[in-house]
């Protein structure tokens, strides 16, 4: 079996692909762009310093980006690489004594409202007559069936929410474009600012680079199927419980 690590042999499979990576220019967003281009996909990244931009906490911003590209689709693959975990004003709750509405509101904000609304503005965008793909990063901490551990209450719920609202988009979508698929994806541990904080305690071999993260995220969107809409995967294409 080729290993997820190594370029597809096969790259006519992304030749003339219509795709838009929605995410930061660096990370993950940025590697799938790379990859996407170096296997001949014609490929659009947008982001809150790109044209046309896309801020999650501006609706009117997806709004009017979806309309701007609007003329040059349809597209066959729609790529959300966007999340929120931490940053100088944000940290994962350690306990319940850590919980603030503030900080469940970012969270929700970002990883769940501003994804619902790029897929309402993005979704009609893809191709109606033949298989097309829009795909969110997700998180294995987002299972409720996997959780274990406890703690990250804003993250865990709002990717909960986030992989409930693909399943329920995925459900009204299959009604009018039957070909179409809509996933959540678990990128693994990838070595970006997003999960640098907590690396000191990963087993050897389990931080990935986002290259590796975004190759194996292709190999899983290439073997995808109109029944595996509304669920979510993890980088080796393993289905992950709700």
């Amino acid at each position: 079996m080729q290993s997820l690590f190594e370029p597809a042999r096969d790259r006519g499979r992304w030749l003339n692909v219509q795709a838009i990576i929605i995410g930061s220019t660096g990370g993950i967003g940025s590697a799938l762009s790379s990859a996407l281009a170096e296997r001949g996909a014609s490929v659009r990244q947008l982001s809150r310093s790109a044209t046309p931009s896309v801020d999650l906490t501006d609706p009117g911003s997806i709004a009017r980006a979806a309309t701007e590209l609007s003329p040059d689709g349809p597209f066959d693959l729609i790529f959300l690489a966007t999340g929120l975990l931490h940053d100088k004003a944000l940290e994962p709750e350690k306990s319940m004594r850590a919980i603030r509405a503030e900080t469940l509101d970012r969270y929700f904000q970002v990883n769940a409202i501003g994804p619902a609304l790029v897929m309402r503005h993005f979704l009609p965008l893809l191709r109606p007559d033949r298989r097309a793909v829009m795909a969110a990063l997700s998180a294995r901490v987002g299972s409720i069936a996997d959780n274990r551990l406890g703690g990250w209450v804003g993250y865990r719920a709002s990717k909960a929410a986030l992989n409930q609202i693909i399943r329920t988009l995925a459900i009204e979508l299959g009604r009018t474009r039957p070909e179409a698929i809509l996933v959540g994806l678990h990128p693994g541990t990838v070595d970006t600012g997003l999960s640098k904080p907590f690396q000191r305690n990963l087993r050897d071999g389990q931080l990935i680079s986002p290259q590796q993260s975004a190759r194996a995220l292709l190999s899983v969107l290439d073997g995808l199927r109109p029944g595996d809409s509304g669920r979510c995967f993890d980088w080796r294409g393993k289905e992950i419980p709700g």
